[in-house]
Formats: C-alpha cells, structure tokens, sequence
C-alpha cells in the first residue's frame, strides 16, 4: 500500500477553520465600524415627518423617477398640493447634446449628453426650504459609425435615462440636506 506524503486531513480542515473564524470576525468588524460612524444605505431618506406629504409639482421624467424613490423610502406623496407638508417644484429640466470629438473627415465620434434640471421646495406655509438650485449631469456617448441609427437612439436614451436617475438622487440629497437641522 502506497502512502502520500502530504498534510493530514485533519490538520487542512483546522487550517480552513481559522481562516473562516478570521475572514468572519474582520467581516464582523467592518460591518460594527460602518455602523458606529453613521454609514447609511443609499436611499434611505431621512426627511423630517412634518414635511409629509410631498407634492412634485411638474416633474416630468426626474419628478417620476424622484417619486419612485421617496415611495420606496417609506415617505407618503400626494396629488394635491393644498395637503402637502412639502412642494418640491421643479423649474425647469433640459436635454442637450454637443460633440466632443471628431475623425479627421469630420464626422462625430462621441457626444456629450448633458441633463438639467433646476427644482426649490417649499413648506406648507410657501416659505422657501430649498432656493433655486440648478443640477447638471454629463456623459460621453461614442458614435460608432457602424451601427445602426435606430441603435444609437436606443442607446442615447438609455443614458438620458441614468442621467435623470442621477439627478434625483442628487435632488433627493440636497433635500436632504436643507431638511435636515443643522447642529451648532
């Protein structure tokens, strides 16, 4: 009977043992330090509940996608502004392209996609919580000359559509922020 030199079953299964204990515990660890110093999962809201109801007044596409998120958040939306604690409007949203490089004949290789949106919010009474703000969000879209048009207008709107979804989040924490009291 041949016997293979090597270490001993038992000896391996220790060894893994020790690693699991040791990747558990600094797992363990990291969750306990993120906790203690305030760390929040993105899209949790912490908006004041005196401010509950929110109103978006003429979204549009950012107002949808803001209203996805504050409903997932836990925070109540209505459609009538008389009821709201809060009157988040936004002002005015724009799409833009611009080319940003060219080939040597001229023809475009890649655009910048811009989206602006400029919102404010009021309280209940019409006092103003948030001023005018204005929130860009730029991309670069390469144009490949080999596909098709249909292709390239699918694409761009794709990206138009994580431009909005940065925006109101963006929105979102800046709301955040002027909600929030501030702690001399």
């Amino acid at each position: 009977m041949m016997r293979i030199k090597g270490p001993r079953p038992r000896a391996t299964a220790r060894k893994w043992v020790r690693r699991g204990f040791s990747t558990w515990g600094l797992i363990m660890a990291l969750a306990l330090l993120a906790s203690s110093c305030g760390f929040q999962l993105r899209g949790a809201l912490d908006i004041p509940s005196e401010y509950s109801p929110i109103f978006i007044q003429s979204g549009g596409a950012v107002g949808v996608a803001m209203e996805e998120r504050l409903q997932s958040g836990g925070l109540s939306i209505t459609q009538v502004a008389s009821e709201a604690g809060l009157i988040l409007r936004v002002l005015g949203q724009q799409r833009s392209s611009r080319v940003v490089a060219v080939d040597r004949s001229g023809l475009a290789l890649a655009y910048g996609l811009t989206y602006t949106v400029t919102f404010d919010a009021l309280d209940a009474r019409g006092q103003v919580v948030q001023p005018p703000q204005t929130l860009s969000a730029v991309r670069t879209f390469d144009d490949n000359p080999d596909v098709a048009v249909l292709g390239k207008q699918l694409e761009s709107n794709i990206i138009y559509q994580d431009l909005v979804a940065d925006v109101a989040d963006r929105i979102l924490l800046s709301l955040r922020a002027a909600l929030t009291p501030q702690v001399p």
